[in-house]
């Protein structure tokens, strides 16, 4: 018998390896930057041009013309600078008992979710993350404090793989 031209692999999303998010998470975030940026330098321009027209004193329309162009600079720097330097600190692992993420820079943390605390998962796309191919997960579970626990940054597929794993009723195997 010869094998398939197009073979379905069915890899369990539930291995137990540690992962990174998806690598498209870097453009993403690096074009949501430039979109902060672009709004926060076209707010600075409009306080200028209002300090010029309306301020009594010379140094008002000065230090927001100054602060207008180092801001901005320093935006644009963060929103290229920044992205890669979370990708490297966010990771994920899902198996059979449930997922840990670990996240954070200057303040990391990790978070455990057991499948049997969990409630609902909701996989969603923004234009953006849709435009990269992108999910966000999130996980309700019970309880107040930290009943959300979201994962964004997975590419779309693997989002709902994760969610199908770890809905409550579903087998142990699920793929």
């Amino acid at each position: 018998m010869e094998p398939s031209a197009d073979p379905v692999v069915t890899e369990s999303v539930a291995d137990g390896v540690t992962r990174s998010l998806d690598p498209q998470v870097i453009p993403l975030d690096r074009l949501a930057g430039y979109i902060l940026t672009g709004s926060v330098s076209a707010m600075l321009a409009l306080a200028a041009l209002i300090t010029w027209i309306a301020a009594d004193s010379w140094w008002p329309p000065i230090v927001v013309t100054v602060a207008w162009p180092i801001v901005t600079a320093g935006l644009l720097w963060l929103s290229y600078a920044w992205p890669p330097i979370d990708y490297r600190y966010h990771t994920y692992c899902v198996d059979e008992r449930g997922i840990e993420i670990r996240h954070g820079v200057l303040w990391r943390s990790v978070e455990n979710v057991p499948r049997s605390r969990v409630q609902h998962i909701d996989v969603s796309q923004g234009p953006l993350e849709r435009r990269f191919g992108l999910g966000k997960l999130s996980i309700y579970t019970a309880g107040t404090e930290y009943a959300l626990i979201a994962l964004p940054g997975l590419s779309h597929d693997r989002a709902l793989r994760i969610r199908d794993h770890l809905l409550p009723g579903e087998s142990q195997d699920a793929v």
